[in-house]
């Protein structure tokens, strides 16, 4: 048993009227501790659960994260990376397009690093690593050497928890055993496992949580970041209402600019498409890369357009939109596909 960690523990955990939030530092301690499992089990669990009741602030979330680059994978791009931050437990109601737009991203020149593990409690959604391998990207055989030299070379990476961070992995236990989502939750989507200054892209459920995101950015010094009202808390934005979604500005008082985008007004107002099964996903997107009708197409050139424009690849939305659109129907994104494939075998 850790003294350390029980008099941290006790801060937290000592109810609504007497607990008290850590500082920075004292988060990190804490978050250090778990992650060695220098805390012992029921230490860990109690601090899941009394953290969560409480719930971190974003002192608390910096700390976290500084915990996580000091014991994570580090990767060293040569340039700045999009990075996205989706939850690790999936998705199960609607139809995921996030490694489509990656693959697009890529595709222009815009190198892009994925994190995550296997099917994860508490949602128990499809994970990422699982449609990548349907689309015969099987990142969950790479080692943490090999992961640098393919985004380099293809312009995608990804983190496989149980291969590059098996620290983090091992606290997943207690997601199931607990039954609720523990802040390593909320802080999975705003981790970056790059060295360097990247831009940002974490989606959320709850508005806030962008609210401490932002105040968890200022604190940690991040300047290039898009927060969006995604999806099942993803970076997917929706067609079927509007999306909703801040942007780094650092010339504007507050360090970001607020967007409001309606699908209808660029014909992209359409029903969500419904999440099944990983086969009828998969099916789907193998008809978009061939550039084919499908109803996902809507959804996929709706977010890749918008990021491509947010990447600043392109100078408006309309035309990231109609570039996205060419990208498919020109087989371009299918190709990288293929390249990423390549790489890997």
């Amino acid at each position: 048993m850790s003294d350390i960690f029980r008099e941290l523990l006790k801060k937290v955990g000592s109810g609504t009227h007497t607990s008290k939030n850590l500082s920075r530092q004292e988060a990190a301690t804490a978050t250090r501790m778990m992650l060695l499992q220098e805390a012992t089990p029921a230490q860990i669990g109690a601090f899941m659960i009394a953290h969560r009741i409480k719930r971190p602030t974003s002192e608390e979330l910096a700390g976290m994260l500084d915990a996580y680059e000091e014991i994570g994978p580090k990767l060293q791009p040569t340039k700045p990376v999009t990075v996205f931050g989706n939850p690790y437990d999936g998705r199960s109601r609607t139809s995921p397009v996030t490694p489509l737009t990656a693959l697009v991203l890529a595709t222009a020149g815009m190198p892009v690093v994925m994190h995550g593990g296997n099917c994860m409690p508490t949602k128990y959604g499809v994970p990422l690593i699982e449609i990548w391998q349907g689309l015969g990207v099987d990142f969950s055989k790479l080692t943490l050497p090999q992961v640098e030299p393919l985004l380099e070379k293809t312009g995608l990476g990804f983190i496989y928890l149980p291969q590059q961070f098996p620290e983090a992995q091992e606290l997943v236990t207690y997601r199931e055993q607990i039954g609720k989502r523990p802040p390593a939750a909320t802080v999975e989507l705003i981790w970056s496992p790059c060295a360097r200054d990247n831009h940002l892209v974490a989606g959320y459920v709850h508005p806030p949580t962008e609210v401490r995101f932002r105040e968890t950015f200022k604190l940690r010094g991040v300047s290039n970041f898009t927060l969006v009202k995604g999806l099942e808390g993803s970076c997917d934005l929706p067609c079927d209402r509007t999306a909703i979604i801040a942007i780094s500005h650092p010339d504007a008082e507050d360090g970001f600019e607020r967007l409001l985008l309606h699908p209808s007004d660029y014909g992209f107002a359409e029903k969500e498409v419904s999440f099944d099964s990983t086969a009828k996903l998969l099916v789907e997107m193998q008809k978009v890369l061939q550039g084919k009708s499908s109803p996902l197409m809507p959804a996929v050139i709706w977010n890749s357009g918008f990021y491509l424009w947010r990447c600043g690849i392109c100078a408006d939305l309309p035309t990231g939109l109609a570039q996205a659109e060419t990208l498919f129907t020109s087989g371009d994104v299918s190709q990288k596909l293929e390249e990423i494939s390549q790489a890997i075998a």
